[in-house]
Protein backbone atom coordinates (compact mmCIF):
# COMPACT_ATOMS: atom_id res chain seq x y z
CA UNK A 1 0.00 0.00 0.00
CA UNK A 2 1.15 3.32 -1.12
CA UNK A 3 2.10 6.49 1.35
CA UNK A 4 -0.26 8.36 -0.60
CA UNK A 5 -3.37 6.11 -0.03
CA UNK A 6 -2.64 5.58 3.72
CA UNK A 7 -2.58 9.43 4.00
CA UNK A 8 -5.88 9.23 1.86
CA UNK A 9 -7.38 6.37 4.17
CA UNK A 10 -6.19 8.74 7.51
CA UNK A 11 -7.82 11.57 5.95
CA UNK A 12 -10.91 9.74 5.39
CA UNK A 13 -11.45 8.36 8.62
CA UNK A 14 -10.45 12.03 10.16
CA UNK A 15 -13.78 13.41 8.04
CA UNK A 16 -15.86 10.25 9.63
CA UNK A 17 -14.69 11.28 12.88
CA UNK A 18 -15.18 14.74 12.54
CA UNK A 19 -18.93 13.91 12.09
CA UNK A 20 -19.17 11.66 14.55
CA UNK A 21 -18.26 14.36 17.51
CA UNK A 22 -20.67 16.96 15.36
CA UNK A 23 -23.12 14.34 15.61
CA UNK A 24 -22.51 13.80 19.18
CA UNK A 25 -22.17 17.83 20.10
CA UNK A 26 -25.50 17.97 18.43
CA UNK A 27 -27.51 14.92 20.75
CA UNK A 28 -25.55 16.71 23.98
CA UNK A 29 -27.08 20.19 22.62
CA UNK A 30 -30.43 18.68 22.48
CA UNK A 31 -30.39 16.92 25.58
CA UNK A 32 -29.35 20.58 26.99
CA UNK A 33 -32.56 22.22 24.86
CA UNK A 34 -34.71 19.70 26.16
CA UNK A 35 -34.05 20.06 29.87
CA UNK A 36 -34.31 24.27 29.24
CA UNK A 37 -37.63 23.34 27.71
CA UNK A 38 -39.49 21.26 30.76
CA UNK A 39 -37.78 24.44 32.96
CA UNK A 40 -39.62 26.50 30.88
CA UNK A 41 -42.86 24.38 30.94
CA UNK A 42 -42.45 24.21 34.61
CA UNK A 43 -42.05 28.11 35.14
CA UNK A 44 -45.15 28.32 32.74
CA UNK A 45 -47.09 26.31 35.25
CA UNK A 46 -46.21 28.31 38.29
CA UNK A 47 -47.36 31.49 36.69
CA UNK A 48 -50.11 30.09 34.68
CA UNK A 49 -50.07 32.63 32.19
CA UNK A 50 -49.49 31.27 29.07
CA UNK A 51 -47.48 32.91 26.26
CA UNK A 52 -50.05 32.51 23.45
CA UNK A 53 -48.54 35.14 21.37
CA UNK A 54 -45.30 32.87 20.64
CA UNK A 55 -47.33 29.43 20.99
CA UNK A 56 -48.78 29.48 17.39
CA UNK A 57 -45.64 30.76 15.45
CA UNK A 58 -43.55 27.93 17.37
CA UNK A 59 -46.17 25.48 16.33
CA UNK A 60 -45.97 26.00 12.38
CA UNK A 61 -41.90 27.28 12.45
CA UNK A 62 -39.64 23.62 13.04
CA UNK A 63 -37.38 23.57 16.22
CA UNK A 64 -33.87 23.67 16.66
CA UNK A 65 -34.10 19.57 17.24
CA UNK A 66 -35.50 19.21 14.00
CA UNK A 67 -33.33 21.48 12.19
CA UNK A 68 -30.35 19.78 14.33
CA UNK A 69 -31.50 15.97 13.75
CA UNK A 70 -31.55 16.74 9.45
CA UNK A 71 -28.27 18.29 9.59
CA UNK A 72 -26.43 15.46 11.81
CA UNK A 73 -28.42 12.74 9.50
CA UNK A 74 -26.58 14.48 6.45
CA UNK A 75 -23.49 14.79 8.39
CA UNK A 76 -23.65 11.50 8.84
CA UNK A 77 -23.83 9.82 5.21
CA UNK A 78 -20.55 12.50 5.09
CA UNK A 79 -21.65 15.24 3.80
CA UNK A 80 -19.80 17.05 6.92
CA UNK A 81 -18.44 19.97 4.19
CA UNK A 82 -21.86 20.50 2.36
CA UNK A 83 -23.26 21.20 6.46
CA UNK A 84 -20.96 23.59 6.98
CA UNK A 85 -21.69 25.50 3.77
CA UNK A 86 -24.87 25.74 4.24
CA UNK A 87 -25.09 26.82 7.86
CA UNK A 88 -22.54 29.29 6.48
CA UNK A 89 -24.71 30.53 3.82
CA UNK A 90 -26.57 31.66 6.18
CA UNK A 91 -24.28 34.27 7.48
CA UNK A 92 -23.70 32.09 10.94
CA UNK A 93 -20.73 30.19 11.99
CA UNK A 94 -22.75 27.57 14.33
CA UNK A 95 -26.59 25.91 13.70
CA UNK A 96 -27.83 27.75 17.16
CA UNK A 97 -26.74 31.62 15.34
CA UNK A 98 -29.40 30.89 12.98
CA UNK A 99 -32.35 32.88 13.93
CA UNK A 100 -35.54 30.46 14.12
CA UNK A 101 -37.43 32.23 11.32
CA UNK A 102 -34.75 30.73 8.60
CA UNK A 103 -35.78 27.01 9.99
CA UNK A 104 -37.69 26.42 6.77
CA UNK A 105 -36.04 27.89 4.02
CA UNK A 106 -32.74 26.00 5.72
CA UNK A 107 -34.64 22.89 6.04
CA UNK A 108 -35.35 23.05 2.56
CA UNK A 109 -31.73 23.79 1.26
CA UNK A 110 -30.60 21.12 3.61
CA UNK A 111 -33.13 18.55 1.72
CA UNK A 112 -31.58 19.43 -1.49
CA UNK A 113 -28.58 18.06 0.08
CA UNK A 114 -30.11 14.73 0.76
Amino acid sequence: MSKTKLALDVVTDLRNLAGSIETLVFALESNQTDSAASVEKKEAKENKEPKKTTQPQKAKLPTLEDVRAKLAALSQDGKQAQVKELITSFGAKKLSDIPVEKYPELLEEAGKLG
